[in-house]
């Protein structure tokens, strides 16, 4: 792991710890965050205003009017070093329903053709891989999860969608994501997924968090209408959607 220190402006600098998206990197930013929000909450690092994670950097901004950028590094270099050793953080599991028939999945098709399999061989590596959330952006509540695997690795649609319905899940590059809300959208769309991911009248307004790992359950069409208007109708607590935590002897076997 590389630590790079990039200025982005008069009043931040990013801490980026390597070059690509993977766990490691991942536990580096948010051990970092982590022991930022807790020297702030003692009363350290005057002046620095927030953080911004990414999948591998984090960007810092603080006030110059109270502080300086090689004040602030010097401050922050136990926090460096300590995050480059962080082990990664095991979130929630969550185990969400997607309907990978028909309107739900119009680039499945397509999808297995390019990776020259079956719909079905899509749809069991898809939903059979355990994923791991590393981001949370584009829209309050998208997810962006890795790592998908090699044989889906596709790159976005050559036309992007004007319109893409929201619950839409779809993949691009390594990462799978869910879209909260209607949008345009170049990704391609394999099924729908009837779960709320962002409700702003919730203490907690976005259901996934990074650190997070979620696998993906098919059911057929029916379920999922039933299970949408169920939703919608708030008749269906998201914790329902959890799945229990493996055991201590599953971890330490790699199961």
């Amino acid at each position: 792991m590389t630590l790079r220190l990039l200025d982005a402006g008069d009043a931040a600098f990013t801490v980026e710890f390597g070059e690509t998206i993977a766990p490691a990197l991942l536990a580096a930013v948010q051990a970092l965050d982590a022991g930022i929000a807790r020297a702030q909450a003692a009363g350290a690092l005057p002046g620095l205003i927030e953080t911004m994670p990414t999948f591998r950097s984090l960007t810092v901004f603080f006030d110059p009017l109270r502080t300086g950028r090689a004040e602030l590094i010097e401050a922050l270099q136990p926090l460096f070093k300590a995050a480059e050793h962080a082990p990664p953080v095991d979130g929630r599991h969550w185990r969400l329903p997607v309907c990978y028939e028909g309107e739900a999945g119009p680039d499945l098709a397509a999808t297995a053709a390019a990776a020259g399999t079956t719909t079905d061989e899509v749809v069991a590596l898809h939903s059979g891989t355990e994923f791991r959330v590393y981001m949370l952006g584009f829209m309050p509540g998208f997810p962006f999860m890795g790592d998908l695997p090699e044989r889906l690795r596709l790159p976005r649609r050559a036309e992007p969608r004007v319109r893409v319905p929201a619950g839409s899940v779809a993949i691009a590059g390594g990462l799978t994501a869910i879209y909260p809300w209607e949008s345009p959208g170049g990704w391609h769309l394999l099924g729908r997924c009837p779960v709320r991911l962002f409700d702003a009248a919730s203490e907690s307004p976005s259901l996934l968090a990074v650190g997070d790992r979620v696998r993906f359950q098919p059911v057929p069409m029916a379920e999922f209408r039933r299970l949408e208007a169920a939703v919608q109708a708030r008749e269906i607590d998201p914790a329902c959607w959890l799945a229990p935590m493996p055991a201590a002897e599953d971890l330490a076997g790699g199961r």
